[in-house]
């Protein structure tokens, strides 16, 4: 893949390349704490949170880089950033 000018790299090419492997830290949930707002996934710049079917939510461990932003956001603390074993 060649990076044009002014571009990183071509649209959809995360969907192949995971890049979970670049966290050192992995967000945790505490369901009893959750209220499914959905802030973790709409605010989530990976799309690496999902929906299941209960209205809950699970991470995406290939494609979650660690950023945080989820466990920042969540207003009930129900997402916690614990040191990524590997």
């Amino acid at each position: 893949m060649s990076i044009r000018v002014g571009g990183v790299c071509d649209p959809g090419s995360t969907r192949i390349n995971k890049t979970g492997g670049w966290r050192t830290f992995r967000p945790v949930y505490d369901y009893d704490k959750c209220v499914k707002c959905k802030l973790c996934e709409l605010l989530c710049p990976d799309m690496s949170v999902l929906e299941r079917e209960d209205g809950y939510f699970q991470f995406d461990y290939d494609f979650c880089k660690g950023c945080g932003i989820c466990a920042n956001e969540c207003p009930k603390g129900a997402i916690s950033m614990v040191l990524e074993e590997k």
